[in-house]
């Protein structure tokens, strides 16, 4: 087993952790699953400490409870900005365990919390990753949980934080005939 193999079954436990349940899989782990599938789909050749980064997106996510910051935007921007540190201080740990650099450690914290996101590939990559894993996994939900309106915006930030190739990659996904209006309506405007 390589380093990077035991690295990311590390993870996979830390995510196997997570109390909720979908489809028989903690939700965590069946995320991180998805964020991998995405990544080799877009960057095959990608780093190990990329690899890891984008396994460890979510990484214990449900310590921090969204409902311990304000309601609004700005708490939700406070707890996105905690989440990413923890992610990133659990992740570095496993990697420290497994005898990774202080730099790669660095690196991939750098990947997971997003720093010098649209000018560092490596955090764009993990972007595009997330986004695509919610328009393949959680858009249809969101959209018959949300107004339409709210929908729409929610469509054209997410569009606005992905890269083109992502882009193109999204506009090939099977999306149901209610999905594809909303994302064509989001799109126009």
């Amino acid at each position: 087993m390589t380093r990077l193999t035991e690295t990311l079954d590390v993870i996979d436990q830390l995510h196997a952790m997570d109390p909720k349940i979908i489809d028989g899989t903690p939700a965590e782990l069946d995320y991180a699953r998805q964020m991998t599938y995405w990544l080799q789909q877009l960057a095959p050749d990608a780093s190990e400490e990329l690899q890891i980064a984008v396994r460890s997106q979510h990484l214990c996510r449900w310590e921090i409870s969204r409902s311990e910051y304000p309601e609004g935007r700005t708490g939700y921007l406070q707890w996105r900005t905690e989440l990413g540190k923890m992610h990133a201080r659990k992740a570095t740990e496993v990697m420290e365990q497994n005898g990774y650099s202080e730099q790669s450690c660095e690196k991939a914290s750098a990947i997971i919390r997003k720093q010098g996101i649209k000018r560092n590939q490596d955090a764009q990559i993990l972007e595009d990753c997330a986004c695509l894993v919610f328009l393949t996994r959680d858009f249809s939900a969101f959209s018959v949980k949300y107004p339409r309106d709210k929908i729409i915006s929610i469509v054209q930030k997410t569009w606005k934080k992905m890269s083109e190739r992502a882009q193109q990659e999204a506009l090939q996904l099977p999306f149901t005939e209610n999905d594809k209006k909303i994302l064509e309506e989001a799109l126009r405007d």
